[in-house]
């Protein structure tokens, strides 16, 4: 039901609580309850006195239809109205063939998990949750560097969109190079056996047009966030911006598999927000606490210059960084 009302809202028409009733085979009270969940899940949902319901500004259902029309890579390709988490859900199936990828998308994701176990907040309708599944046959060269090219697939695909100012924070969030502000998330999760075949998940999650209680939510949570209608997208196009983000992570996460991190490292300076700049570091298993920032290296890992310009590397999982104040 939730799904339904949901899609029928969709288009930013106002639409009457027994127009709603009736297309639905429901009653009005049913709708009403309907309106309240989805507003408790995030949603943006204007009341007109006696005219209706609209979300405002409208912002697409996810249609698998449409995504797949503007794609052709991928052999299976669904989208969920609810579950706990697309990655999980792609775990727990069988890997597709080496060369293939299979994608998964949701609605309402209620148990998103972020770096180090931490959660993702996914208000329906104002974010993208997606998944890709696809087989390595054997670990290429600097898997740590991964979540790197799958930003710079974001990174690519959004600016086609008409995002601007974007960049990577190491290990694996789009932010906005202005200010840092959060846009997107990355989550890589394997099952493998020792040097052996690999079953490869790729979670992305991407803010698209964030509810002022979400965005307060999270500031006081200590993340500063953005979206892309902050920054120039049309936030509502969700099957072109979920088409072009999938087909764009696809063939870099294939192109991975077979070359390894060598043909993406001269394109990774340009998008690296940390580079040359001071640095503080938290949770590192060694004494370092501050340094500068120097690019990575080959596998992936973070090169940090300290005081008296001894280079340490760290591996993507042991820290958080924060770019140090000025």
């Amino acid at each position: 039901m939730l799904q339904r009302v949901f899609a029928s809202l969709a288009d930013g028409a106002v639409h009457s609580g027994e127009s709603l009733a009736a297309a639905h085979g429901v009653t009005r009270s049913a709708v009403w309850k309907a309106i309240e969940a989805l507003r408790e899940f995030g949603l943006d949902i204007e009341a007109a006195t006696h005219r209706g319901y609209r979300i405002a500004p409208p912002t697409e259902a996810l249609d698998p239809g449409r995504i797949r029309g503007a794609t052709s890579a991928f052999r299976h390709l669904a989208v969920e109205w609810t579950l706990p988490s697309t990655n999980t859900a792609l775990l727990e199936r069988p890997p597709p063939p080496p060369g293939v990828v299979d994608a998964l998308l949701v609605e309402q994701q209620t148990a998103g998990r972020g770096r180090r176990g931490r959660s993702w907040l996914a208000p329906v309708g104002g974010c993208l949750c997606l998944s890709l599944s696809t087989q390595f046959e054997a670990p290429p060269p600097g898997m740590g560097a991964l979540p790197l090219c799958v930003g710079m697939a974001c990174i690519a695909a959004l600016t086609a969109l008409g995002a601007q100012d974007l960049g990577l924070k190491w290990p694996n969030d789009l932010v906005r190079r202005e200010d840092g502000a959060k846009l997107a998330g990355i989550l890589i999760e394997l099952r493998a056996e020792a040097g052996g075949p690999s079953h490869v998940v790729v979670g992305i999650g991407i803010n698209t047009r964030l509810p002022t209680s979400v965005r307060s939510e999270l500031q006081r949570s200590g993340v500063l966030a953005t979206d892309l209608a902050q920054l120039g997208v049309d936030a509502g196009a969700r099957n072109r911006i979920a088409a072009g983000v999938l087909d764009a992570v696809a063939r870099n996460v294939l192109q991975f598999a077979t070359a390894g991190f060598a043909p993406f490292a001269p394109r990774w300076a340009a998008v690296d927000t940390l580079r040359d700049r001071p640095v503080v570091i938290s949770g590192s298993p060694t004494a370092l606490a501050e340094g500068i920032a120097r690019g990575i290296d080959p596998e992936g890992c973070l090169q940090i210059d300290d005081a008296a310009g001894r280079r340490h590397k760290l591996m993507s999982g042991e820290v958080s960084i924060r770019r140090a104040a000025a």
